[in-house]
């Protein structure tokens, strides 16, 4: 496949998630360290892309490093304690500054619109403001963290006005209190307040690296029992995900800042490249309904083509998908296999798995869920009748039985001019 042939199967692939995520609210979390990286600038195009689709934003930044230099260049220093600034107001005017300096640089860098960047025409309207009501951390552990503050209130309704008409909302990690004091609050807080305050679809952090498992491969999905919170930092990305998806968040996304087109990928295809985090896995094991006739067509057809599985007509397909059962991912059929009962025994017919989709053992998912079915039918054992799978049935437990071990009804519907091999697996 040559390079546009791949690029218009990408677009063409990429239809169903704009659809889906046209009206939607996203919250994105950029921390200093993102910001400073030199694929901030491919970031920023994503940014508007994701506007110009449709998509409503709300965008959360944090300073660590930019607060840190203001400091240096001020000869002024702060404490950190557990991971977290201490505030005084002696160096609240220099974090001001800070924050300050760089959200009006996001906000120029948003606003861009030169010809070939991919700003040209979007005509972004950036919002920023006090959205944020804050109050201070107070006194832990006989420390006073003086102006560190965290989130007490978001102001839903006025960012939400102003997502409505068209804007997006760039928050910094300051807040502020009713009788006019100023807060410097961890920004990753801030975003995934702002995010299950907003109730919305997606919060996005941008991180390093990602999440890597011990080999060093991103994880592509997490559920919230999966997440073991005693090990991790109170501001950490991966806990405040589980937070947020248990507060109504429907799904979190951890992304690294590094990889350019990382959000594009991870939004915009079914593998991603980063880690997403839900309350229900985005790939399930499900029956099969009518609605799924035509993607089960479309899974078996080349191996019908092939001669591999006996041809079915789709009129066949809509009076035995009860028979199905489905491995859909995030929208997609990717493996169907079916159950046919005979007498007493059951029948495993059409496991198929989609090719981009060979890997993770959902053949053996889908085998495995046949299996329970059969068995909760009452079925002593399982066979195959197979042309090309032999050995991948007798690696897994069935073996070479005589035609004459099919149940009578079966047998007389055997097709000899296949001369398919006959498998059997017992059950009880």
């Amino acid at each position: 496949m040559n390079d546009t042939q791949q690029h218009v199967k990408w677009f063409r692939d990429s239809s169903p998630y704009i659809n889906a995520h046209r009206g939607k609210t996203f919250v994105l979390h950029l921390d200093g360290e993102a910001i400073d990286h030199p694929n901030f600038s491919n970031i920023i195009g994503d940014i508007v892309l994701l506007h110009s689709l449709g998509v409503k934003l709300v965008v959360v930044h944090g300073a660590a490093p930019q607060i840190e230099r203001q400091l240096a260049a001020n000869g002024a220093t702060s404490e950190f304690v557990n991971k977290v600034r201490v505030t005084t107001p002696d160096i609240l005017p220099l974090v001001q500054q800070a924050v300050g300096t760089l959200r009006s640089d996001i906000e120029a860098r948003l606003s861009m619109g030169l010809i070939n960047s991919p700003q040209h025409g979007a005509e972004m309207l950036v919002i920023s403001g006090n959205f944020i009501r804050a109050k201070p951390l107070g006194v832990i552990d006989g420390i006073d963290y003086h102006n560190t503050g965290i989130v007490r209130k978001v102001n839903t309704k006025a960012i939400r006005q102003q997502l409505d008409s068209g804007a997006t909302l760039l928050i910094s990690p300051l807040g502020y209190s009713l009788s006019g004091e100023i807060f410097n609050a961890n920004s990753t807080q801030v975003a995934t307040e702002v995010a299950t305050a907003l109730m919305a679809e997606k919060l996005i952090f941008f991180t390093d690296q990602g999440l890597r498992d011990a080999e060093g491969s991103v994880i592509s999905e997490l559920q919230l029992d999966d997440i073991d919170e005693s090990s991790l930092d109170t501001y950490s990305p991966l806990r405040l995900s589980k937070a947020a998806c248990l507060r109504g968040v429907a799904r979190c996304h951890l992304i690294s800042y590094t990889e350019d087109g990382a959000a594009l990928e991870e939004l915009f295809t079914r593998d991603g490249t980063g880690t997403q985090i839900s309350r229900v896995s985005y790939e399930q094991i499900r029956p099969a309904g009518a609605n799924d006739v035509a993607a089960i067509i479309e899974l078996i057809a080349p191996l019908e083509e092939q001669g591999i599985l006996v041809r079915r007509s789709r009129e066949l397909l809509e009076s035995e998908v009860h028979h199905f059962t489905v491995i859909e991912r995030d929208g997609m059929i990717v493996s169907c296999a079916a159950l046919y009962p005979f007498e007493t025994k059951g029948e495993l017919a059409c496991l198929v798995t989609h090719p981009e989709y060979r890997d993770n053992d959902r053949g053996e998912l889908l085998l495995e869920k046949i299996q329970q079915l059969a068995t909760a039918q009452g079925l002593e054992a399982l066979f195959v009748l197979t042309t090309h799978s032999t050995h991948w049935f007798v690696e897994r437990g069935f073996r070479p039985v005589n035609l004459q071990d099919l149940p009578p009804s079966r047998q007389s519907l055997y097709n000899y001019q296949r001369n398919s091999k006959l498998l059997e697996k017992p059950l009880l």
